[in-house]
């Protein structure tokens, strides 16, 4: 099912209901810009700037989303078609006071593995440094790789955790506390490294025919 096009209430339903993974894949690339800029704010206004931080923030904002069966989106009642992100923001800008009220931590990183997909890229975190057009096309590559190690009786959950994981930057524990998902932290992370693994394996493989070629080609 095509969920962009579907309206916030239809998405938020799906989540709670259904827990579809591709749902909350929408629910995420949705409504992150606007926890975004509403945990930046609220962190600015404590003097508070750091990028990890600020991750960690919008990732616990997720997780109370999701908490005690997602009970708050399951409470939440639309008034209007922009309801919905004056709801996430609220509840964006509650995480972020509580935290500096309670000056309480959330370690980073839990469950993050940094070890990058393809040999030609050194990071992760390289992979926003490419150019739009390359960065798309090296995703597409990614994802049809992905298809061909999946295996077909989870392959729309562990796509969903892959790129959940890869393009929405969220941790292990993060995945594991969506509805549906069913994992733990730990059976997240099992998940991710065979996926890399076994992805990278192939595009090493990939790139080393290529090379081959291209020297085999330069001989004539």
């Amino acid at each position: 099912m095509e969920w962009t096009s579907r309206s916030s209430e239809e998405l938020i339903r799906a989540c709670v209901q259904t827990g579809e993974t591709a749902a909350w894949q929408e629910f995420v690339r949705r409504f992150r810009p606007v926890v975004a800029a509403t945990v930046m704010r609220t962190s600015r206004r404590h003097g508070a700037h750091s990028p990890a931080l600020l991750d960690d923030l919008i990732q616990e904002t997720f997780l109370k989303l999701c908490s005690n069966d997602c009970r708050i989106l399951r409470d939440f009642v639309p008034q209007s078609a922009d309801a919905a992100y004056a709801f996430m923001k609220t509840v964006a800008s509650s995480v972020a006071q509580d935290y500096f009220r309670t000056g309480m931590a959330v370690k980073r990183g839990a469950g993050r593995h940094e070890a990058p997909l393809d040999p030609n890229v050194e990071s992760t975190a390289g992979y926003d440094a490419l150019p739009d057009a390359e960065r798309e096309i090296l995703i597409h590559e990614i994802d049809e790789t992905l298809k061909t190690v999946v295996e077909p009786a989870t392959r729309i959950r562990d796509r969903g955790i892959f790129w959940l994981y890869y393009r929405q930057g969220m941790t292990a524990r993060a995945i594991s506390r969506i509805a549906g998902v069913d994992l733990t932290p730990k059976g997240v992370e099992s998940v991710l490294q065979r996926l890399i693994g076994q992805v990278r394996a192939i595009l090493v493989q990939q790139r080393a025919q290529k090379s081959k070629g291209k020297s085999s080609a330069s001989s004539f």
